[in-house]
């Protein structure tokens, strides 16, 4: 990781080191991620809830309320517990289209004690968004986000 992502997850660190409310630790990470990476239209968390991702704190337009486990790129994410990069979103099977504007996405699953809390999920307008990059940073944002849930 490039040492602008390492100082980015260093103010993460900073942001939610102190405090033990997970809404509150979660609003502020996706507001920080939405001021970090530039060309996204929506950033956010959904949690695990029974067999579905429940939508928590975000950053965009309104989104899907539940998504079941296995479905969709979120869905999918969560039920192999592995990131997934979406080049398309239009080309994935089973994408659910919460905002039309999103044409491509990454979900990073978060993983705390080998149990599957939730999903980081980030949308763009733009094409094939998200780098090899993106992925590792996000990745390292979402252990530093874990620790703190």
């Amino acid at each position: 990781m490039d040492s602008v992502n390492i100082t980015r997850i260093q103010v993460l660190e900073s942001l939610i080191k102190n405090e033990k409310n997970q809404t509150a630790n979660l609003a502020n990470a996706s507001a920080w991620l939405n001021q970090c990476l530039d060309n996204i239209n929506w950033v956010g968390f959904y949690l695990v809830d029974d067999k579905e991702l429940v939508l928590g704190p975000f950053q965009g337009k309104p989104a899907c309320i539940r998504i079941p486990i296995g479905k969709g790129v979120c869905g999918t994410a969560a039920g192999k517990k592995e990131i997934i990069r979406v080049k398309d979103v239009y080309k994935f099977p089973g994408h659910i289209a919460c905002d039309s504007d999103s044409r491509s996405e990454i979900v990073v699953p978060l993983i705390k004690a080998g149990q599957l809390i939730g999903v980081l999920d980030i949308d763009s307008p733009v094409i094939d968004r998200f780098s090899e990059n993106d992925q590792q940073f996000l990745e390292a944002a979402a252990e530093t986000l874990v620790d703190c849930l």
